[in-house]
């Protein structure tokens, strides 16, 4: 390699690196919002949720107590629903 060659991957390495660095700066999160995020928060204290379909407003705690008392049912289990028959989607 000649002396042209290696200045000019060097030079480059590095308007790479602080390219990099200042666009990591100015894309980060501020520090309070990370640690923020990092907490959980209490169900009591977000808001009600709008599930639609005329059911209106429910809270996060009825929400997660639905879920507990009837869990989806396992993959594959079907239900009283037939399988999906499986056709060639030809032209």
């Amino acid at each position: 390699m000649n002396k042209e060659s290696l200045i000019f991957l060097a030079a480059s390495l590095a308007v790479t690196v602080a390219v990099s660095a200042v666009g990591f700066s100015l894309a980060a999160l501020p520090r309070p919002t990370v640690e923020a995020v990092k907490t959980p928060a209490a169900p009591e204290s977000l808001p009600d949720i709008d599930i639609g379909g005329g059911f209106g407003k429910v809270s996060v705690i009825e929400l997660v107590g639905f879920y507990i008392e009837n869990p989806p049912a396992p993959k594959g289990a079907g239900g009283d629903a037939a399988p999906a028959v499986k056709r060639f989607g030809g032209c």
